[in-house]
């Protein structure tokens, strides 16, 4: 099992987490609080065209229930 990890930044856009997995690419975007922006996501999603995103936190999945997942079963 071998899952790649890489961070994304283009200006002022970031994804926190870029995980790889035999060719498929997962952003992984973490927030602390309620209404906070992710912009990088959009962004990231336009240019990169990944599997997946998930935004982790208040305003996504939280992250005792990511902390939970295998990580193979994000890219299933």
């Amino acid at each position: 099992m071998l899952i790649n990890l890489f961070y994304w930044r283009q200006g002022n856009h970031q994804v926190d987490f870029v995980l790889e997995h035999k060719g498929k690419v997962i952003g992984l975007e973490i927030k602390s609080g309620y209404g906070q922006r992710a912009s990088g996501i959009a962004t990231f999603t336009q240019q990169c065209k990944p599997d997946k995103v998930l935004l982790i936190g208040n305003s996504g999945i939280s992250w005792q229930e990511f902390l939970e997942l295998e990580p193979l079963e994000l890219f299933g």
